[in-house]
C-alpha cells in the first residue's frame, strides 16, 4: 500500500488470534491500521495487544468496534459460533476461515440475511509469508464485488489479492483446487524418495534432479487446460494414453522390486487404465478428467438404465 494518509488507514477489526490471524493483525498495525483483536482464548491477544491492537472482551464488541470485519477462525462452526448474536448491520464481512465452496456460499447468504457485505477468502501462504510482498502469497477473494473494491488497498496490506468473482463460492474452491494439487505432487515427492530409501542414493543429491523435473513437467498444466476447454484430447499429443499406461506397469513393477508400496501411484494408474478401456488410447491422458466427474459418471448410468428398460 503506497497511500499513508491517515485517511488510508481505516479501523479493522480481526476475529481469531492464531498463527494466522496474529500475523495478519501486525501486518495492519505496521502499516497504522487501528486493529481490534478478539480471540476465544483472550491470553492469545497478549502480544498483540502489546503492540498496539486494542483487545474486545467479547466477539460482538469487536465486531461493533469497525465496519471492517476479518474473521479467521478454525472452520465454519467456529464462524458461526463467534458471530452468534453479533450485530452485523452495515458491517463488511471478510473471511478468511479456510472452508468448502458449499459452505462460503451459504455463510454469504447468512451475512446478507443479516444486513452485511460479504466477501469469502482463501489464502495462498503460511504464516511467515504475511505482511512480506516478495514471499509471492496472495489470498482469494469471491463474494461482494463492491466490497473487494472498497477496501481493496486494506486488504492488500498484509498478501496479495486476486479477486475471482461474485459466486462467494469461488474463493475456497480455487483455494482447495490448488492445495489438491499440491497434495498429489507430495504424494509423488514420497513415492520417489521411498524408491531411492534402500540404495546408496543421498535423498539432498536427489531432491534437486526432483525440483528440476517437477518444475519443467508444470508446464503440462496449460496444454491441458486448452484440451479441456476444447473437448479435443487427441490434439497436439506427444504422448498418448496407451504409451502411458504401458510405462506406468514399469512403474508399479519397480515398486514391487524396491519393496515400496504402489498404493499413491496405483489410483492414477488405475484411472488411466479406465479411460484406456473405453477406447481412447491414441488421446493424450488429460481426458481421464471425464472419469472424475460425478456427473457425468451419473448421467451414463442413467442413460444406461434406460437404454436397459427400453430394450
Amino acid at each position: 500500500m503506497t497511500d499513508k494518509t491517515p485517511a488510508a488507514r481505516i479501523p479493522l477489526t480481526v476475529l481469531g488470534t492464531g498463527a494466522m490471524g496474529t500475523a495478519l493483525v501486525r501486518a495492519w498495525l505496521a502499516a497504522g491500521h487501528p486493529v481490534t483483536v478478539w480471540n476465544r482464548t483472550t491470553a492469545r491477544t497478549g502480544a498483540l495487544a502489546a503492540e498496539g491492537a486494542a483487545v474486545a472482551a467479547s466477539a460482538a464488541e469487536a465486531v461493533a468496534a469497525s465496519r471492517l470485519v476479518i474473521v479467521c477462525l478454525l472452520d465454519d462452526a467456529s464462524v458461526g459460533a463467534a458471530l452468534d448474536g453479533a450485530g452485523l448491520t452495515g458491517r463488511d464481512l471478510v473471511n478468511l476461515t479456510t472452508g468448502t465452496p458449499a459452505e462460503g456460499r451459504a455463510r454469504a447468504g447468512w451475512a446478507r440475511e443479516r444486513g452485511a457485505r460479504f466477501l469469502d477468502g482463501g489464502i495462498m501462504a503460511v504464516p511467515p509469508m504475511i505482511g512480506s510482498p516478495e514471499s509471492g502469497g496472495y489470498v482469494f477473494y469471491s463474494g461482494s464485488a463492491e466490497l473487494f473494491e472498497e477496501h481493496r488497498d486494506t486488504l492488500a496490506v498484509p498478501a496479495g489479492t486476486r479477486y475471482v468473482g461474485e459466486d462467494a463460492g469461488f474463493a475456497a474452491l480455487h483455494d482447495v483446487a490448488l492445495l489438491s494439487a499440491m497434495s498429489g505432487m507430495f504424494a509423488g515427492i514420497m513415492h520417489a524418495f521411498a524408491l531411492i530409501g534402500p540404495e546408496d542414493i543421498a535423498p539432498r543429491d536427489f531432491a534437486p534432479l526432483l525440483v528440476s523435473w517437477l518444475g519443467a513437467m508444470t508446464g503440462s498444466a496449460r496444454p491441458a487446460a486448452d484440451r479441456i476447454e476444447s473437448g479435443d484430447y487427441a490434439k497436439d499429443v506427444v504422448s498418448n494414453l496407451a504409451m502411458q499406461v504401458a510405462g506406468n506397469a514399469t512403474l508399479l513393477r519397480t515398486a514391487a522390486e524396491q519393496r515400496v508400496s504402489p498404493e499413491l501411484l496405483t489410483p492414477y494408474t488405475a484411472l488411466l487404465e479406465r479411460w484406456l478401456a473405453e477406447g481412447h488410447g491414441t488421446e493424450d491422458t488429460t481426458g481421464a478428467v471425464e472419469l472424475l466427474n460425478l456427473r457425468r459418471t451419473a448421467a451414463s448410468t442413467r442413460s444406461d438404465h434406460v437404454m436397459d428398460k427400453t430394450c
